[in-house]
């Protein structure tokens, strides 16, 4: 039986990053880095006025209160965007946009809300401190500063700052094409009738969802019967558009089961019996390369069941996506927290139980337990936003007892 902890390593080992790939900003959106960003030049370029109001020299308004306004003549006005702003003469005062340049001998901006906002002359009632409602040059970044480093995501707030520093391209690692395969002659459509013998495809539509939650593309291909021609067929034209296959399903031992006999002849797939509950027997490796695995796309294997099939794409498969786009960070994060009741965990097994997280940092937090742990209830994982986790060794959880929890959510 293989551990949870090898089995984990071997669907990292079983992936690797994404290539780096030049694309538009608008492109990256959603993707990580696959290089440092450097600030070609300062941000801003120039001392910038940072609101609307007068550009001035503190001491020319030495004084200035509301009751005994100083008055000094306006001689230019500067918007955002000009490029050769006139100097300020002593003794006067300059209207300035927010961010516009600061004109030479300046070292302060007065606020529109402080004056009488006049054209030829203004009235000022407050005197500024030096440097007072001004952007320093390079008080943003400074040239040649690294502002987003390899492995951060390209969210809004990233474009915003790429943007600001002038690029238009940048090195990522795209996003991950994942073809979802659902396999077994008794699933059906979400829609269609409920006849005796048939489930909806609950392992499909959840997966994709979970997939593109992860950060990757989802391609989610109708339900394939247990029929190995057809199997085959459909693995194999899937694999055009594919870096890396998910199926669900025909991995037992049953006589029905034919994934296996399908991927033996397509890749270098390994079935193991995985010590985790649920979960048990997974598969990962490798179809349409050489027979060494070489040149071919990764498969992950998962169980049909949905809970089983959920829980271990949280636990393997989800970290495997996170390498595969230069995620440094590959697992959820985790807390401990104290279970509400007391049940049997399956020794030798790590137990991932569905529950659901209240509390706080300062207060601790308390798991409580989405229906009975053994039962694998469709139900419990929607209530659920956390899986506590039972080591190998314990097999009898108490109420109180301290788990680590990965967060869902």
């Amino acid at each position: 039986m293989r551990t949870v902890a090898d089995f984990y390593q071997d669907c990292l080992a079983a992936v690797g990053q994404q290539p780096p790939l030049e694309v538009q900003l608008a492109d990256a959106v959603s993707c990580v880095l696959a290089e440092d960003v450097e600030a070609p030049f300062d941000l801003p370029v120039a001392d910038l006025a940072a609101c609307d109001g007068y550009a001035v020299r503190s001491e020319d308004l030495a004084g200035a209160r509301p009751k005994e306004e100083v008055e000094l003549p306006v001689t230019e006005e500067i918007r955002a965007g000009d490029v050769n702003p006139a100097a300020l003469v002593p003794g006067s005062a300059i209207r300035i946009a927010s961010g516009a340049p600061m004109p030479a001998g300046s070292d302060s901006v007065i606020a529109l809300d402080f004056t009488d906002r006049g054209l030829a002359k203004v009235r000022v009632r407050t005197q500024p401190a030096i440097g007072e409602n001004i952007r320093r040059r390079a008080e943003d970044v400074e040239r040649g500063e690294v502002v987003l480093r390899k492995g951060t995501r390209v969210g809004a707030r990233q474009v915003a700052l790429l943007a600001g520093v002038g690029r238009s391209r940048v090195f990522v690692h795209p996003r991950p094409r994942i073809v979802i395969l659902s396999i077994g002659d008794e699933i059906v459509e979400p829609g269609s009738k409920a006849r005796p013998g048939t489930v909806f495809d609950a392992n499909g539509h959840a997966l994709s969802t979970a997939v593109a939650d992860a950060g990757a593309q989802t391609f989610r291909v109708a339900a394939v019967p247990d029929e190995p021609h057809l199997l085959r067929e459909t693995i194999e034209d899937q694999l055009v558009r594919a870096d890396l296959v998910l199926t669900t399903g025909g991995i037992s031992y049953g006589s029905g089961d034919t994934v296996r006999e399908v991927l033996s002849v397509l890749g270098t797939v390994r079935f193991d019996n995985v010590a985790a509950w649920p979960g048990h027997i997974l598969g990962v490796g490798t179809v349409g390369g050489d027979e060494d695995g070489k040149g071919g796309i990764p498969i992950f294997c998962l169980p049909g069941d949905p809970v089983s099939a959920q829980v271990c794409f949280e636990v393997f498969v989800r970290p495997a996506l996170r390498h595969m786009q230069g995620w440094t960070q590959l697992t959820r994060p985790s807390v401990k927290a104290a279970v509400d009741r007391a049940w049997y965990s399956p020794r030798g097994r790590r137990e991932f139980v569905r529950v659901r997280l209240v509390g706080d940092p300062r207060n601790g937090y308390q798991a409580k337990v989405m229906g009975a742990p053994a039962s694998l209830l469709l139900s419990a994982l929607a209530e659920s936003n956390a899986l506590a986790v039972v080591p190998e060794a314990t097999t009898n959880v108490r109420v109180g007892d301290m788990l680590q929890c990965l967060v869902l959510e």
